[in-house]
């Protein structure tokens, strides 16, 4: 195990946009009432820059939640992945790498869709 204090903590929490101009809506939407600003990483998502927890909206048909995802951060990726399955939950999404680290996603035994992260 590691040390880090975000070890299976809920580090995320990820917001689904049908598409490029909804997400530009919810932008200003979040902007306009809680006062959020964005670190766009493309036109398809941005990130909350000072929301409380961290979170994001996406809008890429290929890989946005169905509903808001939380998302788990783990050092130790593959170890987590592998502890998910013996305790009974299913891996819905494998391993997959993006700008700045890689994730799976996994459906846990009451049906909840959850993901988990690692920055290595």
């Amino acid at each position: 195990m590691t040390n880090n204090p975000k070890q299976n903590r809920i580090d995320y929490v990820e917001f689904p946009a049908t598409s490029a101009a909804v997400l530009r809506e919810g932008k200003r939407f979040y902007g306009e009432v809680f006062g959020w600003s964005f670190q766009d990483w493309g036109d398809e998502y941005a990130d909350t820059k000072d929301s409380g927890v961290a979170s994001g909206i996406a809008s890429n048909p290929s890989h946005r939640p169905a509903m808001p995802l939380v998302v788990l951060y783990s050092a130790e990726l593959e170890t987590t992945r592998e502890r998910v399955i013996k305790a009974g939950g299913t891996i819905s999404h494998d391993i997959v790498s993006f700008p700045g680290g890689r994730r799976f996603h996994y459906i846990d035994p009451a049906g909840n869709q959850l993901a988990v992260w690692s920055d290595k």
